[in-house]
């Protein structure tokens, strides 16, 4: 059976948008496509972490604590997933690679949300997807793929359906150094899914459809991140 890394968003899967609809499912297609394929999923923290780490940062806390505020409400978003997917997933979220991995060979979906200081939630994806040999990683964000430029700010972006590892690297930049930071993918987690060639498929997670078919290596809307 493949291994499949997801890395959910937190802004995709609790943005204040009909969240108990879209949690219900997610956890349904989880639990469906987790017949056929091992799913990690590592969910990130979203509008709730950052608005905690910018009030922290507000009044002077350091950068290392404000990280552990963001581990702390992915984590509260991995037990929120664990709890609608039921007893197809572990109920506490793994803390470590080791665990997921030994958690892998008794849930047919395991959940985990952020690890340790510096890293985001995309880098502990890349890394996780290393440790327990994944097929691929599919990153459900709350775009649909990666676009030439910010589709926000230049009408002439267009949606990249396919891209190699380098020009990922090229177009995520450079390392960042301070907690909360909100991109397409991190470019740390960039550089580990270039140097491993693991197959990245960018989707918009709340597009049940494209995640559906990113998971299970069909044809979906989105970017497929690969050797060209």
């Amino acid at each position: 059976m493949e291994k499949v890394v997801v890395s959910l968003g937190g802004s995709v899967l609790v943005p204040g948008d009909d969240d108990a609809r879209y949690l219900r499912d997610v956890a349904r297609l989880f639990r469906d496509v987790s017949s056929r394929v091992k799913l990690f999923v590592v969910t990130g923290g979203g509008r709730v972490a950052r608005y905690y780490i910018e009030t922290g940062r507000s009044v002077g806390i350091r950068e290392r604590s404000l990280d552990e505020f963001g581990i702390a409400i992915t984590r509260l978003n991995a037990r929120l997933l664990s709890a609608a997917l039921g007893g197809r997933a572990n109920r506490e979220p793994a803390t470590s690679y080791a665990a997921a991995s030994k958690l892998g060979k008794r849930y047919p979906i395991v959940v985990m949300g952020g690890t340790r200081p510096g890293h985001t939630t995309d880098r502990v994806a890349a890394s996780l997807a290393r440790f327990v040999d994944a097929h691929r990683i599919v990153n459900a964000t709350s775009v649909d793929g990666v676009y030439s430029a910010d589709p926000k700010k230049d009408p002439d972006a267009r949606l990249l359906p396919r891209m190699g590892f380098e020009d990922l690297v090229s177009l995520s930049g450079k390392e960042h150094r301070t907690a909360g930071p909100s991109v397409v993918f991190d470019p740390v987690a960039a550089r580990v899914v270039a140097r491993d060639r693991t197959p990245l498929s960018v989707v918009h997670g709340r597009d049940l459809r494209a995640l559906r078919a990113a998971l299970l290596g069909e044809p979906f809307h989105g970017t497929r991140v690969t050797d060209e």
